[in-house]
């Protein structure tokens, strides 16, 4: 099973997504990774992005989920999939249907967390519009980043029956 762990920014996508992988060991993509330089430009600038903007991007991460599930593997992406159509996009062609985990939380915990992040391509200034952008996920595990990414991925791994004994073990404390 593939994973899409989605949020605003500074929800904590890739750290969790990043644990997540590492715990279930599959393959971790950070979306952030592959925005095309005009978009991160422009984030960088201040400005929110389009529907125009994102769409070759998301198409691009489509193409990834399809090639790791023709090849078999198992995929954790975090990505920020604001929209519902957005979400359908990343879907699009496969066989097998995305795990979501949504990740949200108060906006002053968010823009702290935005603040004190360094070298990231997006200004707290762009968080408004993230939010106004955001269609929350009707079909997705709804997590509070109030918790530790730790406990968050607990959280996510006994949701969708992926509880290794191991790392319930390793986090019992």
């Amino acid at each position: 099973m593939s994973y899409i762990i989605m949020g605003v920014s500074g929800s904590g996508k890739s750290t969790v997504g990043e644990l997540l992988a590492k715990r279930l060991k599959l393959h971790f993509i950070d979306a952030d990774d592959h925005h095309l330089a005009p978009s991160i430009a422009k984030m960088a600038s201040g400005i929110p992005l389009t529907d125009e903007d994102r769409a070759e991007w998301l198409r691009k991460l489509n193409h990834l989920l399809l090639q790791a599930e023709a090849t078999g593997q198992e995929v954790v992406m975090a990505c920020s999939a604001l929209k519902e159509k957005y979400r359908q996009v990343l879907q699009q062609d496969l066989k097998n249907t995305l795990k979501i985990v949504f990740l949200h939380g108060d906006e002053a915990l968010l823009k702290s967390r935005m603040g004190a992040r360094t070298a990231h391509f997006m200004p707290e200034t762009l968080l408004a519009s993230q939010l106004q952008t955001l269609e929350k996920p009707s079909k997705a595990l709804n997590l509070d980043i109030i918790h530790a990414p730790e406990e968050l991925v607990q959280q996510i791994m006994q949701h969708y029956g992926s509880t290794d004994p191991s790392f319930l073990e390793e986090n019992k404390n």
